[in-house]
This record gives C-alpha cells, structure tokens and sequence, in this order.
C-alpha cells in the first residue's frame, strides 16, 4: 500500500511520518509554506524520544504534493488518509474523488479513503463520493506550528488509532491499514463499531472550544468544570438520540500505559487542534463540527444546549477576527456560560 496524506499537519505529519520510519510508502499532501519546507528539507518528526539526541532529528525525505494533480494516475493500492480539519473535508474529497487510477476507473470508486479526522460528520461526507470509507478515531497528542516541523508528544506509542470501516464492519484493508500503523509506533486497533469509539472521542473534544478561547492556565479547577459542562451536555444529547459512544472509562482501558504525555522543548505544546488553528492565524476553526454537532444534534431531539451553542459562536467570532488563543479572561467566560444556562433553565 502507499499512503497519501491528505493534510500533512499535526496529526497527519505524525502518522505519515511514522509510516514513513516504518518503511512504508508515503506522499504527503500540503500546502503553502509547510509545503515548500517539506518539498525543500523534507519533514522533522519531533518525538519524546528525539528530542533526548543531539544532532537535532535528522528530517525525513517524504514526497510531497500539493494535490492529486501532482501525482498523476493513482495507482490502485494507494490509501487517502484524510487528515484535514472538517471544515476543509468536502472541498478535498472533490479535488480527489474524480482522480484517474492506474488500470482505469476513479479515486471514488476504487481507494479505500481513512478519515483520520475528530468529529463524526466526515465519514457520512465521504460516502456521498467515494465507494469505501473507514473510519479512524484519533487519540494523538501533537503540534504543528512550524513549516516542516511537527510534534508528536506521546511515548512510548505516539498514539492509538482505532479503525474500522464506515458505517461498521471490519474488511480485509482495513486490517492491513492497521497492521502498517501497528508496526509505526501506534496501536491500532481493528473494530466493527468504530464510530462508538469517535462519538466517545467527539464528547473529549468539547473541550478543545473551550481551551481556544478561554485562558485555561488561570484556573485549572474552573477550566475543568466548563470543559465537563459541555460534556454533560453532550452526553445528554446522545443518550436523548440514542446514538452509542465509548466512555472515559473503557477508553482509558484501552489506552493503559500505551501513551504517556512528554513535553518536547524544541515544540511548546500550547493547546489542542483547535487552539492552533487559532495560534496559525488559519481562518477558520473546527467547533462547528465539535460544540456545532452536539448542537446539530440537540435542536434534532429537542435536547438544550446552551454551553456547546455559546462555545461555537465564540469560537467562530475568534477564528474570523484573528483573536489570540486564550484571550478571553476565564472567569469572563465562566459568565457567558452561566448566562447561558440561565437562558433555558
């Protein structure tokens, strides 16, 4: 199989690069000054474990593209991993979806496309267009912030993957897709329910809304309480729609001593995905398909919900007016929320 990388940044820089380390066949797709850097020097995988060596981490000399056009005719064991922000899915999957493969026939029909993404909304996306989809649930500390440069902060697994097809089921592919990631430094587990374990991962990244906007370093106890404000209220909803979902508990089950946190000091980690969509100046931000679905799905069922409503709103306001990660003073936002339970109460 070879692996394109459909959105090289954090997450799909790690698992390219780790895929690439494991010998498999990798091309990474971005754009910009990232793909400038990667065309030029090639990508540096920083990792618990590389940060300890000096010299620096030496970069890895990974094709790069910045679309299918690049490429040519396809070949038919290639794999797209889709690692764009939601926001972003539709439009790429287009570009992709009519790409000539190798023998005759389209990327649509043919390419199994793995959406390495949070939220549960890009699968359903992906099926209007391509024939074979799967679904993979990301549990993977990381960072990129740099052009050519990303993060990977986890050890002694840079993190776990747990894959399936969508909407269930497990195939022959998806197992191999599983043993490529297992052999790269991730486990990778191979489930028949995997959008249980995505809508159990949608419910962690309520959070990433709050920790965008908010400067959580002020107060950890009061940050956590309006972080687990909307996750109550997600919990909620999914029970009112009867939609099942891993808790905290079987997740941590799973993850056991697999991923232990490290701070790499060539990279800060700041915050989650969210808070560096808004630290890179991008535009644009992810809650839509984070607080937004919980909300999507609330108004379906009949379900309030007035935290995860306020926390997309902040965030858009943020990602359209260029604001600061982390800007808005805590106990100001602990306000807005109390407001906004007041409202439906």
């Amino acid at each position: 199989m070879r692996y394109i990388i459909i959105g090289a940044g954090a997450v799909g820089g790690t698992i390219g690069g780790r895929l690439a380390e494991s010998g498999r066949d990798v091309v990474l797709v971005a754009r910009g000054a990232h793909l400038e850097t990667l065309r030029r020097d090639g990508l540096r995988l920083l990792t618990p474990d590389s940060d300890l060596y000096s010299p620096p981490t030496p970069r890895l000399p990974i094709p790069a593209v910045a679309g299918p056009r690049e490429l040519g005719e396809l070949r038919r064991d290639d794999v797209l991993v889709l690692c764009v922000k939601s926001q972003d899915t539709a439009g790429v999957l287009n570009q992709w979806a009519q790409a000539p493969v190798a023998g005759g026939g389209t990327a649509a029909e043919l390419l199994p496309v793995v959406c390495a993404q949070n939220g549960v909304e890009n699968e359903r996306t992906a099926l209007r267009l391509f024939q074979n989809v799967y679904g993979l649930c990301v549990w993977l500390p990381s960072v990129h912030l740099e052009p050519g440069v990303v993060a990977a902060n986890c050890t002694p697994q840079s993190g776990i993957l747990t894959v399936g097809r969508y909407p269930d089921g497990v195939d022959d592919v998806i197992k191999q897709i599983g043993h490529d990631l297992g052999e790269s430094r991730f486990d990778a587990p191979v489930v028949d329910d995997v959008m249980r374990w995505k809508y159990g991962k949608l419910l962690s990244n309520l959070g990433n809304a709050v920790e965008a906007v908010g400067d959580v370093a002020a107060d950890d106890d009061l940050a956590e309480r309006l972080i687990e404000a909307c996750r109550q209220e997600g919990i909620r909803v999914l029970n009112a729609a009867g939609i099942p979902f891993v808790g905290s508990a079987e997740r941590q089950a799973v993850q056991g001593d697999r991923m232990d946190f490290v701070e790499i000091a060539a990279v800060p980690r700041g915050g989650g995905s969210s808070w560096q969509s808004l630290a890179r100046g991008t535009g644009s931000i992810e809650t839509d398909y984070l607080s937004g679905e919980i909300s999507l799905i609330g108004r379906t069922h009949g379900v309030p919900t007035p935290v995860n409503a306020l926390m997309q709103r902040l965030s858009a306001v943020f990602a359209a007016e260029g604001r600061a990660p982390g800007s808005l003073a805590l106990t100001e936002l602990a306000a807005l929320v109390e407001q906004a339970q007041e409202s439906v109460s």
